[in-house]
């Protein structure tokens, strides 16, 4: 399985977004740990998973009408 694996810098660039906005308010509250991004080998350097990312993107804003989100990260459908 082939992932793209991207660095903070990257991904601000593809969602533009400004890095800091995405290591101090998206990172451990919409950007989770072992679902949107890794940290290899144990260390400090986080690696975010792109296409889970877009993938998470695309859902959200396709039905943002009829979920809420909770504060685990999940949303609920209503």
């Amino acid at each position: 399985m082939s992932q793209v694996y991207l660095t903070t810098q990257e991904l601000a660039e593809r969602i533009k977004y400004d890095a800091r906005t995405i290591r101090e308010r998206l990172k451990d509250s919409v950007l989770l740990e072992g679902i949107h991004y890794i940290r290899p080998f144990g260390g400090r350097k986080i690696l975010y998973i792109w296409d889970v990312i877009e993938q998470d993107m695309l859902g959200h804003s396709a039905n943002h009408a009829f979920t809420v989100p909770m504060a685990g990260g999940g949303v609920c459908r209503g």
